[in-house]
C-alpha cells in the first residue's frame, strides 16, 4: 500500500516559529527558492522518540545558509528546540526530520537582495531508504562539481539536480543508486552518501573537496577507530574498485549501507562493514 503524499497528512509542522496543521504549511509559487535553487536543508533520523545528533544537523542548517550567503532567522539552540517539538507534537518513536530555509517571493531575478528567509520543520515516520540486504550501484556520467563551482559543504538544493538526474537513470537500467565520480574523475560519493572502501584491512574515503562530509560519515570514521581500524581519508581512484574486499555507503537516511556490487565487479558484505552496521545501530539507539 502506498504511503499519503507529503502534503496531505494530518500532524503539525514548525513553520517560521510556529505549529501549523501540515496541509497549511504551503510556499507561493514565485518563491526565489523554487526558481533558483538556493534553499538549504537538513535530514536527520528519530530513534526511541530522540533526534540523533539533532544540534550536530541544526548547526550544518545554519553553515550551509551562510555559504549561500543568507543567515537561518533562528539559533541552533531555537531548532533544537523546535524540532523535539515537532517530534513530541507528531508522536514519533521514529522516523525522519526535515529541516528547510529558503528565500522567499518579494524579488524574482538571479539577485536574492531582499527576500525574506523562512524556516520550516516536518517529521514523518520512514523505513529502510533501501529494501535490499546489499545495494547493486552503476557508475554515473554526472559528475560533481569543482569548489570554485558549486558550494561543496552545503547542503544546498541546487546541488541535488545533477543527484536526482544520477539516481533515475541508475534506476532506470536496474540499479539502486549511482556512484559518482567528481571534476578530476576521482571517486566521490553516491547521490545522497558519502563512499567507504576496506583496503588491505583498513578503511578509505574520498576526501571532502567535493562532497558534503557527512555526519554520519564522521560518526562511522570514529566507530571505526575505536575499534582499532586505520581510517584514511585520501584522493581515490577508480581503477582502486579493484583492490577493495568490501565496500559501503553511509548516510542519515541509509545509515551503513553494504554495497554488494558496483557496475559489474562484486563485494561480499564483509566482516568490517557488519562490524561498524551494528556498532552505528546500538550508537543511535543508546
Amino acid at each position: 500500500m502506498n504511503s499519503p503524499p507529503l502534503d496531505d497528512r494530518d500532524g503539525v509542522i514548525w513553520y517560521n516559529g510556529k505549529l501549523v496543521p501540515w496541509r497549511e504549511a504551503k510556499v507561493h509559487v514565485l518563491t526565489h527558492s523554487l526558481h533558483y535553487g538556493n534553499a538549504v536543508f537538513e535530514g536527520a533520523r528519530i530513534y526511541n522518540g530522540k533526534v540523533f545528533k539533532l544540534t550536530e544537523h541544526s548547526a550544518r542548517l545554519v553553515k550551509s545558509a551562510k555559504m549561500l550567503a543568507y543567515d537561518v532567522p533562528y539559533t541552533v539552540a531555537q531548532l533544537d528546540a523546535a524540532t523535539k517539538l515537532v517530534v513530541a507534537e507528531n508522536k514519533l518513536e521514529g522516523g525522519y526530520v526535515r529541516p528547510l530555509a529558503w528565500r522567499g517571493p518579494e524579488v524574482i531575478g538571479v539577485s536574492a537582495i531582499g527576500t525574506k528567509v523562512h524556516v520550516m520543520i516536518a517529521a514523518f515516520p520512514w523505513g529502510a531508504y533501501y529494501q535490499q540486504k546489499a545495494i547493486r550501484i552503476c557508475t554515473s556520467r554526472w559528475k560533481r562539481p569543482s569548489p570554485e563551482s558549486s558550494p561543496a559543504g552545503s547542503k544546498a538544493a541546487g546541488l541535488y539536480i545533477i543527484c536526482t538526474l544520477a539516481k533515475d537513470e541508475a534506476l532506470a537500467a536496474g540499479y539502486q543508486d549511482a556512484l559518482m565520480h567528481d571534476y578530476k574523475d576521482r571517486l566521490s560519493e553516491a547521490t545522497g552518501a558519502n563512499l567507504f572502501l576496506v583496503l588491505d584491512g583498513e578503511l578509505h574515503t574520498p576526501t571532502t573537496e567535493t562532497i558534503l562530509n557527512g555526519i554520519t560519515r564522521q560518526t562511522v570514521m570514529d566507530l571505526a577507530r575505536k575499534r582499532g581500524l586505520t581510517v584514511v581519508e585520501r584522493e581515490i581512484w577508480p581503477e582502486e574498485l579493484a583492490r577493495a574486499s568490501e565496500v559501503f555507503l553511509t548516510g542519515t537516511a541509509v545509515e551503513v549501507q553494504p554495497v554488494g556490487a558496483i557496475d559489474a565487479r562484486e563485494y561480499p558484505v564483509g566482516p568490517v562493514t557488519q562490524q561498524l552496521q551494528s556498532d552505528y545501530a546500538a550508537l543511535v539507539r543508546s
